[in-house]
């Protein structure tokens, strides 16, 4: 049994984490963006204000509050606030379609909708109550508001957030995750990263990417600084590392270390950070091998976890003093997590021989919003342990002689593409769905090694085209 024994974690949930560390480090540096900063107490005392303007409105335990805001400290205090209010939040990315931010809003039932005046004018958010936190006359009603946190307790079972995945349908769906999975892997990342040693960690990508729960959970948590890029991507990443640097953690895809390697100069690589988290798609050796030529002193961390069991559920760490697999392993689970490699059975198979991989234990994902029929498809008992669920990942797997689990791909048509994670299904109703096309089929092709593109091949509904 390779599998990561029960561990106690320190008790408590991330709002209650971060205002002890209000109280532990109140002048340090919680969050910058530009230049701009606020320290932990500012940062605190603007979530509170939030948090009791969103009860006014409403908003209370098991609310869904939708954040569609560009990245900043905006974004940062947004989503304290929302957890400091009792509710859960869903990210609305603003460069996403309208089409399907309005889904998103409809489909999770949030009843709040937080933005800016630009970017909310252009969503037809119907019923639902929109806040401007740029409005003049929002800003002057959160400045009337307390500074200390709402009364109430947050509970491990309440929804934390709601992040949404492609659909084999056509329809996104929502994996509702809640505090008691969110607290276990921020505090278990903490103590494994030594986010307790400082450092911080920048925040570069959008927030409807799970991978961002690292990015800005974690530090907070730890006493130490998000820094935030506006511009975002491998460009805003390559800017912050070559000005701030010294990170505790940097949280990327497989993809993002050949473009830092071209964006950022050695120097800057080598005491850009002390662990590099690399998620999201099958990573390879030679990539290592190539970014530890340039970072000898860092550790690149193998990070694999599906949506539904919080960013991440078992991890591999390198580094340049030990050799490095072409095929890097995915690793061992970490606390309060078993992962079982079964047959179609559900019975455990050999070390060496292939199956699907199964998640259980504290991370667990309540299911999919709205989706019974694939929550009960995808979230089934355990027949370990009694009264306990696994999420059936449909990822492909086997044990090592030396007990560390290997990637070996999907069991379905799903794929990973520079860590989004895209059923092809979704994106071929949307090319079938053109009134110009009769037919479609979608493929991933990786014609150049490295650079996996979809592919869509179409047969024309006039004959003539």
């Amino acid at each position: 049994d390779w599998n990561a024994t029960e561990r106690r974690l320190p008790v408590g949930l991330v709002p209650e984490l971060f205002e002890a560390q209000v109280g532990r480090t109140p002048e340090a540096v919680a969050v910058v963006c530009e230049g701009v900063g606020l320290s932990f107490v500012e940062l605190d005392a603007r979530a509170n204000r939030l948090a009791h303007y969103l009860r006014v409105q409403g908003v209370g335990a098991e609310s869904v509050v939708g954040l569609c805001l560009p990245r900043g400290v905006e974004l940062v205090v947004a989503v304290l606030a929302v957890w400091k209010a009792g509710a859960g939040y869903v990210p609305l990315d603003p460069e996403y379609p309208a089409e399907r931010l309005t889904f998103m809003l409809a489909d999770s039932r949030a009843s709040v909708l937080v933005g800016l005046e630009e970017i909310l004018d252009e969503l037809p958010s119907g019923r639902i109550r929109t806040i401007a936190v740029d409005d003049r006359m929002v800003a002057a009603a959160l400045a009337g508001q307390p500074e200390h946190a709402p009364e109430g307790k947050l509970e491990a079972g309440r929804l934390a957030y709601v992040i949404y995945t492609s659909g084999s349908t056509g329809r996104p769906k929502g994996v509702a995750v809640t505090h008691g999975g969110l607290a276990n892997y921020a505090l278990w990342a903490v103590e494994v990263y030594g986010m307790a040693g400082g450092g911080g960690a920048p925040l570069h990508s959008s927030l409807a990417f799970d991978l961002t729960v690292t990015s800005v959970v974690v530090p907070l948590v730890s006493g130490s600084a998000v820094v935030v890029s506006e511009a975002g991507g491998a460009e805003g990443l390559a800017q912050l590392l070559g000005g701030a640097g010294g990170f505790g953690l940097v949280k990327v895809v497989p993809a993002h270390l050949p473009l830092l390697a071209e964006l950022v100069a050695d120097d800057g690589v080598a005491g850009a950070s002390r662990r590099w988290i690399v998620g999201g798609e099958a990573l390879q050796g030679a990539v290592v091998r190539e970014w530890l030529g340039r970072a000898p002193g860092a550790v690149v961390v193998n990070e694999y976890g599906p949506t539904e069991t919080v960013v991440g559920c078992c991890v591999f760490e390198l580094t340049a003093a030990q050799e490095i697999p072409d095929a890097v392993p995915i690793g061992r689970p970490v606390a309060n997590t078993r992962l079982y490699v079964l047959d179609e059975g559900l019975q455990p198979v050999p070390v060496g021989v292939a199956g699907e991989l199964y998640i259980a234990g504290a991370q667990l994902a309540r299911g999919y919003v709205n989706r019974a029929g694939l929550t009960a498809e995808r979230f089934v008992a355990c027949p370990f342990e009694a009264g306990a669920r696994m999420y059936r990942s449909g990822d492909l797997a086997r044990w090592t002689a030396d007990g560390q689990l290997e990637y070996l791909g999907r069991a379905d048509e799903q794929v990973k593409i520079r860590g989004f994670r895209i059923e092809l299904g979704e994106v071929q109703a949307a090319v079938a769905g053109h009134p110009q096309v009769a037919q479609a089929a979608v493929v991933a092709r990786e014609d150049v090694p490295g650079d996996k593109r979809l592919v869509a091949y179409l047969v024309p509904a006039d004959a003539d085209t």
